[in-house]
């Protein structure tokens, strides 16, 4: 949640439809003062910290049209199925969440409690600042497989959560159908996992655990941005949240021995909590996927930004390719096969990378 400098409200229209907002939820009164501050974050959703007199919050609101290059959009109601997430969350992990404060379903907005980045530093930050710390890396595991853990088998979590067309439209095809379609060499293995997945309902999915949404607390990771959720494959969010750690290894040469032990221990403290079907075949689902999305940043409709050099871009290509058609059976021997790749003639080193 850090923010950007100070800049003027968000505009007549929204600034009334936001205010009313708070007001109608009584988190402001009609006369109160507010600064709205925008805040840095990701492409599909708008982000406000609200300073008011004797508190700040933060207020969301999603977006139709993602802010990247592609033609992504994704319907609002998505910003309803976060809020449902969290509560869940909540109710397991309490400090695993921000605080919930209020919810419009109709306007697409809620509001949470501010985290104060001098005492919940965004784990990227962290990272990218060369700080990589693998008991972080242990939590993370931990809490992702103790939420999949108590979702798993949950009949009314799967009703509520029903959310297909929204996963297809944020995660399916924007990932892996457009990595698809950039390489039609490997379009009927990628289109495969695509199928597999979207036809997988075993817990309830994040969808986006990447370390930008991701705070370092003082009792543990808490995780923002829940608009991808959905009763799905969990072996997703394993590999997905794997696969940025891996890139940053290949771009931090300096910290890569302590990323890629983090991809370990994240990958093995996960593993700890599966309890809903065996461990082998959360691990070989999740070893297959992890390729297809380290394909995705380079290919898919959503690219890493840090990875800036052509020579980085090819190696992602030249050693997801070859997973792709040789399929390891675990996140692990994904992690020593990528290992192995990084081993070969180094690209250019880099300095710290832009956030």
């Amino acid at each position: 949640m850090s923010s950007t400098p100070v800049q003027a409200g968000p505009g007549p229209e929204p600034g009334t439809t936001l205010t009313n907002f708070l007001i109608a939820h009584r988190l402001a009164e009609p006369a109160a003062p507010a600064r709205w501050t925008p805040l840095a974050g990701g492409v599909s959703s708008d982000l406000w910290r609200v300073d008011l007199p004797g508190r700040s919050l933060c207020v969301k609101r999603a977006l139709a049209r993602l802010k990247v290059a592609a033609d992504w959009q994704a319907p609002v109601s998505r910003n309803a199925y976060e809020w449902a997430w969290m509560r869940f969350a909540s109710r397991h992990r309490p400090d695993s969440v921000p605080g919930l404060l209020a919810h419009d379903p109709e306007a697409g907005l809620f509001a949470m409690d501010y985290l104060p980045p001098e005492r919940y530093p965004m784990w990227k930050g962290q990272l990218l600042d060369g700080e990589v710390r693998v008991a972080t890396a242990a939590a993370v595991g931990e809490l992702l497989g103790s939420l999949h853990a108590a979702s798993a088998g949950d009949a009314a979590l799967a009703a509520e959560f029903a959310t297909d067309d929204n996963f297809h439209a944020l995660r399916i095809e924007p990932y892996l159908s457009a990595t698809a379609a950039a390489h039609p060499d490997l379009r009927d293995i990628l289109q495969g996992l695509a199928d597999r997945t979207a036809a997988t309902h075993l817990a309830l999915v994040h969808g986006d655990v990447s370390p930008k949404n991701i705070l370092v607390g003082p009792s543990g990771p808490v995780l923002l941005d829940a608009e991808c959720a959905w009763y799905g494959d969990p072996a997703f969010d394993l590999a997905f949240c794997v696969n940025h750690l891996l890139l940053k290894s290949l771009v931090m040469p300096g910290r890569r021995a302590e990323l890629l032990r983090s991809a370990r221990v994240l990958a093995d403290e996960y593993v700890r909590c599966v309890d809903w079907e065996p461990r082998s075949a959360l691990e070989e689902r999740a070893a297959t996927l992890l390729p297809a999305l380290l394909l995705a940043r380079v290919d898919g409709k959503s690219p890493v930004e840090y990875l800036t050099d052509d020579r980085h871009r090819q190696l992602v290509r030249t050693a997801a390719a070859a997973l792709l058609r040789a399929p390891a059976a675990a996140v692990a021997d994904v992690v020593d096969a990528w290992e192995t790749s990084l081993a070969a003639p180094a690209g250019p080193t880099s300095a710290r990378l832009p956030d």
